[in-house]
């Protein structure tokens, strides 16, 4: 017993931590513990997290590295998992070495497939939340998708959302997701549109809302006289808005009163355009010089102020030059807000047709099935624990 309880004490474990699984004196140091421990570092778990391995799942210390540790780490691999990544997978989530094969970790991935999600994308997806093996589809995952689908997410784009953040399966339905949806509702956001503030900011659902949502409100309208209205409008374009940094918004507000916008024109360009508070500040001067060389008056920026989301040497320079060449006079929505191909059938016209403007869509939802843009120019408060980025 003494040559137990010592042996564990090397491993970093408490007399708490073996009260906690009084059990694990059962185990033979020389028959159980060595042998799962060696084979444990040939995978590669670290001896830095071995500690919190074994008070997690002091189980492993149980078993047969024959009968019950390698057909789990041969499945994960089966998974597309790669060998390199195991370490990483048992490090996060060691319980998985406890399930049964053609148990929970078989149906869940099962399941998913069969709404959707790519089998070329499980490897990636348990790599990087291997909870999900853990998971019961019908207690917890098939729940999660169906409660999504009633809100207005095609099944599809749901596959999708897993695919891109499966993290998301880990916010609980009842205590979270539920609930942070009738914030939204509480603080201006239409019904209609919590399809699309999920499929455009999935970790919204996972946040603790309410204090967030009623912070960011009061700073808004301290800012900037933002009405409870208006701020469910911001949302419904914007969603990240709930995790803006109160410094990143004060910068870009200053930035648009030193370009000459009174605070009520500052305001309408935010409900208009909430992006403008998390665009590159370097981009921002940059379109906004080249606007002033456009001869333009600040009025047409306060009625479009996503003038300032377009790139300026891919498409505001050479549309300008090109309408400037052509001698015409058009608003700034007619000049950017179209593809490239619809900007080149219209310079074709004689004359402008300003009953052919395209007017700001909302989210579109099909753009999930396309791959996600990683780039991000946008300054979000780094204290939360989420893949947060300006699409």
């Amino acid at each position: 017993m003494k040559e137990r309880v010592d042996f564990l004490h090397t491993l970093g474990l408490t007399i708490e931590d073996i009260n906690n699984y009084p059990l694990v004196l059962g185990c033979s140091v020389k028959k159980n513990m060595i042998p799962v421990l060696d084979y444990l570092g040939k995978l590669g778990v670290k001896r830095s997290n071995l500690t919190e391995f074994l008070r997690r799942y002091p189980q492993v210390l149980h078993s047969s590295v024959v009968v019950d540790l390698a057909p789990v780490v041969k499945y994960l691999e089966g998974m597309d998992i790669k060998l390199n990544d195991i370490p990483r997978v048992l490090e996060r989530y060691p319980e998985v070495l406890g399930y049964k094969l053609e148990g929970t970790m078989s149906t869940s991935v099962a399941y998913l497939v069969g709404i959707g999600v790519s089998r070329r994308e499980i490897g990636g997806i348990l790599t990087r939340y291997p909870e999900i093996l853990g998971m019961r589809v019908g207690r917890v995952i098939k729940p999660f998708v169906e409660y999504l689908e009633s809100v207005g997410i095609p099944t599809l784009a749901v596959a999708r959302l897993i695919e891109k953040r499966p993290h998301i399966l880990g916010f609980g339905l009842n205590d979270r997701i539920k609930p942070n949806a009738k914030f939204l509702t509480e603080f201006g956001v239409r019904e209609s549109f919590i399809c699309s503030i999920i499929a455009q900011y999935p970790e919204i659902i996972g946040l603790d809302l309410g204090p967030k949502l009623s912070k960011q409100l009061s700073f808004l309208t301290s800012l900037v006289n933002l009405t409870h209205e208006d701020f469910g409008k911001v949302i419904e374009k914007m969603p990240q808005i709930v995790s803006l940094s109160n410094a990143a918004v004060v910068k870009h507000v200053e930035f648009l009163k030193t370009c000459g916008f009174s605070e009520t024109q500052v305001k309408k360009m935010v409900i208009l355009c909430p992006q403008i508070l998390a665009l590159n500040m370097d981009i921002m001067k940059l379109n906004f010089d080249y606007f002033l060389k456009m001869g333009r008056q600040l009025d047409e920026l306060v009625d479009f102020p996503a003038f300032f989301t377009y790139g300026l040497e891919s498409t505001i320079k050479p549309r300008h030059q090109m309408v400037a060449k052509m001698g015409l006079k058009c608003s700034l929505a007619w000049l950017l807000n179209c593809s490239d191909s619809k900007f080149e059938e219209r310079m074709r016209y004689d004359t402008i047709d300003v009953d052919e403007m395209e007017t700001n869509s909302s989210f579109d939802m099909n753009s999930l099935m396309r791959p996600m843009n990683n780039e991000s120019d946008s300054e979000y408060d780094d204290d939360e624990d989420s893949d947060e980025e300006y699409l």
